[in-house]
């Protein structure tokens, strides 16, 4: 048996990563944390999942990373200076595993793979994300990591900026733009978590899209995730995808 933590166990997506974590034959769930109670109780676990929040993530990181705890971190709101500063406490510890995942949902994971191979071959390159109003931080993880894969894709195929005439407007009008890459967030009561590639060149579009329509979409990766980190090597790795065996 895998002897599970959930850290943010009382939030929606902590919430049902609990109950998946009981429905699995293979696996315990050990520990439950959330706002207001010790991390002790963690000690004891295989692996902690985290699913809090953008400004206490990096916190319960750097503590599992001192207690050589394997963590899958489900949580948003991660961009290259975050990723760069859990690199270096794990380069200290050199024993914990910290897995990242911008998006647990096989079909998000095919659509940023779908993305990358697709990007070499359109000018323009912009991403809508769509989430429910009570996400805390925008761009989404996902988007952002979609950003940086078509971004290194449109660079190694060559390609300069983007075409946009735009001189004049409002403020972020035009999107967040990451790399060469325009991101569009939307918050809206009714969504979960969606998002759209559009990709142009002359006289066509692309567009590749993904919704996912309940939080139990997140759950076949997570479960992949817990039962995975273990045979990483130590240290800090991105996305499953080299789990679903896509890299």
């Amino acid at each position: 048996m895998i002897k599970v933590g959930v850290l943010g166990s009382r939030g929606r997506m902590g919430q049902t990563v609990c109950e998946a974590v009981q429905a699995a034959d293979d696996l315990e769930l050990a520990a439950t944390v959330d706002v207001g109670d010790g991390r002790d109780p963690l000690t004891g676990c295989d692996v902690v999942v985290d699913f809090t929040q953008p400004a206490a993530v990096m916190e319960n990181l750097r503590w599992c990373i001192e207690h050589r705890l394997n963590v899958v971190v489900g949580t948003s709101g991660f961009d290259r200076a975050r990723i760069s500063e859990v690199a270096g406490w794990l380069a200290a510890s050199q024993e914990a595993r910290v897995l990242i995942v911008p998006n647990f949902s096989v079909g998000a994971i095919l659509m940023m793979r779908f993305a990358e191979q697709a990007a070499r071959f359109f000018p323009s390159a912009e991403i809508i994300e769509l989430h429910h109003p009570g996400k805390a931080d925008a761009p989404s993880g996902t988007a952002t990591r979609t950003a940086d894969i078509i971004d290194a894709a449109r660079a190694a195929a060559g390609l300069g900026p983007a075409p946009d005439a735009t001189v004049t407007g409002r403020p972020a009008a035009r999107g967040a733009r990451l790399g060469e890459v325009r991101v569009h967030s939307i918050r809206l009561a009714g969504l979960v978590a969606h998002q759209q590639v559009l990709l142009g060149a002359p006289g066509e579009t692309l567009t590749i899209s993904h919704d996912s329509l309940d939080r139990v979409s997140f759950m076949p990766g997570v479960l992949l995730a817990i039962r995975g980190v273990g045979a990483l090597p130590a240290g800090l790795t991105v996305g499953i995808d080299g789990m679903l065996e896509l890299s």
